[in-house]
C-alpha cells in the first residue's frame, strides 16, 4: 500500500508512551486538555501533551469552539529535548477528510495497522414514553423548553386514540347536553384537576427531599480537605482545598483563581468555554471551598476544579481566623539584627519590626507591592535592598513565573516629594488593576520620600481608597506625614540625630528584617549610599564582604549613572548586576564613565563660579542655563554636590546653582530649609518664591525675577548663619 509515502493524508491513533516516539511530521488524534494565553494544550496519550500555539492556528484563539475532551486532529511539527510538543494545525478535522486511519503503537503488534471503526454500525434509537395526561388549565403558564426538549416531545408523545366509527358520530350528534352532563364534567374536571395538583406537590417535595438528600451526601463524600502548603504531595489525587481567593485572571481558555490559605498559595483553573468567565458570581476577598484534581502543568502545581462553593457564616470565619492566625504568627519578625551597631538605627527599631510585618504581610496576602523611591545612587540603593528581600518571599509564595513582576515594582521619583501627579499615577494604575484583574490595592512603601508635608496631598489620595502607606526616611519627618501614613519610619520622631544615616543604610537594615537570608547580600550597601563621611562600621562591614573602598566607589558612581538615565524606570536587572554580581568589569565600566562626564562638567562649571561675599558669608554662584548641560548627565543637583564638596572653604560657606526658574542651594552649616525660604520670600515678594524639594535644596521662583530671587535667598543664609 502507498500509504507510508502518503502520511499527510492519514491520521494516526497514538498508543506509546513518549513525545520521544511520535514521529514529526504526522497528524495523529488528539484530545484537547485545556487553554492558554497563548495556545491549547492538546492531550496525544496519557502523560503526553503537546501545544498548538496561536500563531499556527488559522483563525483567532479566541474564535476556537473546542471544549475540553473533545477531539481534535494536528500535526507534530517537533519533539524538543525536553519532551515539549510542537503541534501545528490540521485544516482537516473530520476522519472522513482523511485517506484513512492508522495505529501508531510504537511497543505493540498493532503499528501501522489500520484503525477499525465501528460507527457505521451503530443506529439510532427513539425511546418514546407515555403521555402524562396532564392538561393545561386556562392562565396556567408553560414551562419553557430547550429546542433538543421540543423536538423530543414533538417526536415521542404520541396520543393513541380510539378509531371513531359512523354510529358513535351519530348519536353523539343527535344528542344535545343536559344540564347533569355539563355539571357532572365539571366535576370531573375539578377532582382531575385537584388530584393532579396534590400529585404534582407530592412529585415536587420528594424531588426537594432528594435534592436535599444527594447534596447532604455529596457533602458528606467530599475529598480530604488538604492545606496548599503540602499539596505537592497530592499530585493525581482529587483534593478539597479552602482559602481566600487572592486573584482572579481571565485566561483565553480557563478562568484561573489565585486561591491562598494559612500554608500556601495555588491556582485554581476553571472551564466553562474558552475565554468565558467560570464563577462569575465569585470574588477577590471571597472565602471559599474548591474541589479539584491536583496536577503539575509545565512545573507549576495547579488544581483543576470541578466545584467551587462561596463559603458563608461559621465556614467562612473559620477560613479568616486560619488565617489571620497564620499571618500574625508568619509576618511579624521576631526582632531587628541591625548590619552593624549605630545608634539611629537602634532607636527606631520598634517601627523599623512594624514596616517589615507591612511588608510581609503584603507578600502573604497577595497585595502588591509598590516602592518609590528617589532617582539616586541613595534613593536606588535603597529600592534594591528592599527588593532583593522581597523577591524570594513572592517567588516562595507564588508559583506563576512572572509573579515577582506581578507583585512588586519600583517606581523611582525624581525628587523626594511624593506630589499629585506621581499619587494620580499610582490611583489610576491600582484602580485599572484592581477592575480588570480583581487585584488587591498594594502596599506604597516610600523610601527617602513622602516624609514632608508638600506629599501630603499625595499621600491622603492614596489613604482615600485605602492603599496602605509606609514612609521610611533617614531626614526628619514633618509631623503631620504622621497622620497620613500607616507606618513611619524616622530616627528623628524617635528623637535620634541621624545626621551621618543614609536612607541606603536604613533600608539595607529593613531588608534583613524581612527576609534575613539576605543579610551577607546586602552587608556593603550601606557603604555605597555615602558620598562622604560614610561611617566606619559601614566601610568595615562593606570590606569584610568582599568590597573595599574602591570598588564602593565604582558601584556608588555606577548607580549615580544610571539611575539618570530613563530616570522613571527601575532598571531592575541592570541595577542587581551592577549591586549584586560578583562581575566588576561591569560597575567598573560605567563608573569610568560616570567620572568622564562629571569631570568634564565640573571644570567648565568651576571656570564660570562667580563668588560673592554676603554678611560675612562666602557664596560660589553658578548660572546653570549658561554654563552646564541642563538636560545631560550629571544632573545639577548631583553637579551643585560635587562643587560644594571640591570649593568649600569654612563654616559659612555656600554653593548655589539657578536657572531660568529654580536654584539649588547647599552649605556648610545647618540650614531650617523651610524657614530660609519664607524668609527670602518675604524679602522677595514678587519673585514668587517656593520650596520646591526641601530634601534636595530646590526653590523655585518666576524666570522674570532671577536676581532678585537669588539675592533675597543669599541675605536670608545670611541671617541663619
Amino acid at each position: 500500500m502507498d500509504w507510508i509515502t502518503h502520511e499527510e493524508d492519514v491520521w494516526f491513533e497514538f498508543r506509546g508512551n513518549s513525545p520521544h516516539q511520535l514521529v514529526p511530521g504526522r497528524f495523529y488524534r488528539g484530545t484537547v486538555d485545556g487553554y492558554a494565553d497563548f495556545g491549547v494544550f492538546v492531550d496525544l496519550a496519557p502523560n503526553v501533551t503537546g501545544l498548538l500555539h496561536r500563531s499556527e492556528l488559522d483563525k483567532r484563539l479566541e474564535s476556537l469552539t473546542w471544549e475540553p475532551g473533545d477531539d481534535v486532529f494536528v500535526q507534530v511539527k517537533n519533539v524538543r529535548d525536553n519532551g515539549n510538543i510542537d503541534l501545528g494545525w490540521s485544516i482537516r478535522q473530520g476522519e472522513n477528510e482523511f485517506r484513512g486511519a492508522r495505529i501508531h503503537d510504537p511497543d505493540g503488534e498493532a503499528d501501522n495497522q489500520p484503525v477499525e471503526s465501528d460507527k457505521s454500525e451503530q443506529t439510532a434509537t427513539i425511546k418514546t414514553k407515555p403521555v402524562s395526561g396532564k392538561r393545561r388549565h386556562v392562565g396556567e403558564k408553560s414551562e419553557p423548553k430547550s429546542a433538543a426538549a421540543e423536538t423530543q416531545s414533538v417526536e415521542t408523545e404520541v396520543v393513541e386514540a380510539e378509531p371513531e366509527t359512523e354510529e358513535t358520530t351519530a348519536d353523539d350528534e343527535s344528542r344535545a347536553p343536559t344540564a347533569s352532563d355539563v355539571v357532572g364534567n365539571l366535576e370531573e374536571e375539578t377532582e382531575e384537576a385537584e388530584a393532579e395538583s396534590e400529585q404534582e406537590t407530592e412529585e415536587a417535595e420528594a424531588e426537594s427531599e432528594q435534592e436535599t438528600e444527594e447534596a447532604e451526601a455529596e457533602e458528606a463524600e467530599l475529598p480530604e480537605r488538604v492545606s496548599l502548603g503540602i499539596i505537592g504531595d497530592h499530585v493525581g489525587d482529587h483534593v478539597t482545598v479552602e482559602g481566600t481567593i487572592s486573584s482572579v485572571r481571565q485566561t483565553g481558555g480557563p478562568t484561573v483563581f489565585e486561591l491562598r490559605d494559612e500554608s500556601g498559595v495555588v491556582d485554581c483553573a476553571a472551564f466553562v468555554e474558552a475565554g468565558v468567565r467560570a464563577y462569575p458570581e465569585v470574588n477577590v476577598d471571597d472565602n471559599v471551598r474548591i474541589v479539584g484534581e491536583v496536577e503539575r502543568r509545565r512545573g507549576e502545581l495547579q488544581i483543576e476544579t470541578e466545584d467551587l462553593t462561596v463559603l458563608e457564616g461559621e465556614e467562612s470565619e473559620a477560613v479568616e481566623q486560619r488565617l489571620a492566625d497564620a499571618l500574625s504568627d508568619e509576618a511579624r519578625p521576631d526582632a531587628i539584627a541591625p548590619l552593624a551597631d549605630h545608634e539611629p538605627v537602634a532607636a527606631v527599631g520598634a517601627s523599623l519590626l512594624d514596616a517589615a510585618e507591612a511588608i510581609r504581610r503584603a507578600v502573604l496576602e497577595s497585595r502588591p507591592i509598590v516602592v518609590r523611591h528617589t532617582a539616586t545612587a541613595d534613593g536606588y540603593v535603597a529600592g534594591a535592598a528592599i527588593e532583593r528581600a522581597v523577591l524570594p518571599l513572592i517567588r516562595e509564595e507564588h508559583p506563576r513565573d512572572d509573579a515577582e513582576y506581578h507583585y512588586f515594582t519600583r517606581r523611582p521619583l525624581d525628587e523626594a516629594v511624593y506630589g499629585m501627579d506621581a499619587a494620580t499615577n499610582d490611583v489610576t494604575r491600582m484602580l485599572e488593576d484592581r477592575d480588570r484583574h480583581d487585584e488587591k490595592l498594594p502596599l506604597v512603601l516610600f523610601l527617602g520620600a513622602g516624609s514632608t508635608t508638600e506629599s501630603l496631598d499625595g499621600l491622603g489620595l492614596l489613604g482615600v481608597y485605602g492603599a496602605e502607606r509606609v514612609v521610611l526616611d533617614a531626614a526628619p519627618a514633618d509631623e503631620e506625614v504622621a497622620g497620613e501614613t500607616d507606618v513611619l519610619v524616622n530616627p528623628a520622631r524617635e528623637g535620634a540625630d541621624a545626621r551621618d544615616l543614609s536612607v541606603g543604610a536604613l533600608a539595607a537594615t529593613l531588608s534583613v528584617a524581612v527576609n534575613a537570608d539576605v543579610r551577607d547580600d546586602v552587608s556593603h550597601l550601606p557603604a555605597v549610599t555615602y558620598w562622604e563621611n560614610c561611617p566606619q562600621q559601614y566601610l568595615d562591614l562593606a570590606a569584610d564582604h568582599g568590597f573595599d573602598a574602591d570598588r564602593v566607589r565604582e558601584l556608588r558612581e555606577a548607580v549615580a549613572l544610571e539611575a539618570y538615565y530613563q530616570s522613571y524606570q527601575d532598571k531592575r536587572e541592570l541595577i542587581a548586576d551592577l549591586l549584586f554580581d560578583a562581575d566588576e568589569g561591569l560597575a567598573g565600566h560605567v563608573s569610568e564613565q560616570f567620572r568622564i562626564k562629571v569631570e568634564d562638567e565640573v571644570e567648565t562649571a568651576e571656570a564660570n563660579l562667580e563668588a560673592r561675599d554676603v554678611h560675612g558669608v562666602t557664596a560660589v554662584v553658578l548660572d546653570s542655563d549658561a554654563f552646564s548641560h541642563r538636560f545631560d548627565f550629571p544632573p545639577t543637583a548631583l553637579l551643585v554636590d560635587e562643587l560644594h564638596r571640591r570649593n568649600r572653604d569654612g563654616d559659612r560657606f555656600v554653593t548655589v546653582a539657578f536657572g531660568t526658574d529654580e536654584l539649588y542651594l547647599r552649605a556648610t552649616g545647618d540650614l531650617d530649609f523651610r524657614t530660609l525660604v519664607e524668609s527670602a520670600a518675604a524679602k522677595a515678594p514678587a519673585a514668587g518664591l517656593g520650596a520646591a524639594g526641601i530634601r534636595e535644596g530646590r526653590i523655585e521662583f518666576l524666570t522674570g525675577a532671577r536676581e532678585e530671587a537669588l539675592d533675597a535667598v543669599l541675605a536670608a543664609v545670611a541671617e541663619q548663619f
